[in-house]
């Protein structure tokens, strides 16, 4: 039965009957207007929370309210965050919380394969659409290759401007994805609770000649973005 319900609560969110935002009838008065016990109609309503469909608040003023759709985010063509939100039909922004250069350390070295202490852009941006603040990114980014780099406008795609500015566009790239909890950093700067869940990715990006031209560390409110690979069979098998 709490499968039906939660079906049924998702087709009316879907097809706008129950909007964005809406909070839906406390408790009592939803499961007497269904004839279900509030345990099943609880069960329900765990599961449209944990789809991230609802978002549940507590309190007096809380309740359950239907959650914005989360913005798809295809990390299969190394398109960066300003087209992503491009194709969701969303409007990007930066917020530069600090760039500088440094001197890089030993994860950073390994990544760029640079030695140890060699000079390094180090970027640390907030990303958001329509401004509501989505991701933070920390980037790192070969200083012999781009030695004047922080000079530009560091508020657009940063993709842009390796490609067009320094004939570096970004061609492949490793990434790897894990979950991981909000620490005090990302949660000033993403406006969430520390101990928020987040989606971390991080991910070396070469230039079309094999060039490392970017070591990142992003992470990803995982409330407000999906995350989406896509994979096709290969030919060898």
């Amino acid at each position: 039965m709490h499968a039906q319900i939660e079906q049924w609560l998702m087709d009316e969110i879907t097809h706008g009957q129950i909007a964005t935002g809406d909070r839906l009838p406390g408790e009592r008065a939803l499961a007497a207007a269904l004839r279900v016990s509030r345990m099943t109609l609880r069960q329900a309503l765990d599961g449209l929370a944990r789809r991230g469909v609802l978002v549940r608040l507590p309190g007096r003023s809380g309740g359950a309210f239907v959650a914005e759709p989360k913005i798809d985010c295809d990390l299969t063509g190394l398109a960066g965050f300003t087209e992503q939100m491009r194709r969701a039909q969303r409007r990007a922004g930066a917020e530069v919380l600090s760039a500088r250069t440094v001197g890089a350390d030993e994860r950073v070295a390994a990544a760029l394969r640079i030695p140890v202490g060699a000079a390094v852009h180090e970027l640390v941006r907030v990303r958001s659409a329509d401004d509501a603040p989505l991701a933070l990114e920390r980037s790192w980014l070969p200083a012999e290759h781009l030695a004047d780099l922080l000079d530009h406008p560091l508020t657009g795609s940063i993709y842009d401007l390796l490609t067009t500015h320094y004939g570096l566009a970004p061609h492949t790239a490793v990434e790897y994805l894990e979950s991981i909890s909000a620490d005090a950093a990302d949660a000033v700067a993403l406006a969430v609770p520390r101990g928020t869940a987040l989606m971390s990715v991080e991910r070396v990006a070469h230039s079309v000649a094999g060039l490392p031209v970017e070591f990142a560390r992003d992470v990803y409110r995982a409330d407000r973005v999906r995350l989406m690979v896509r994979t096709a069979v290969s030919s060898a098998m």
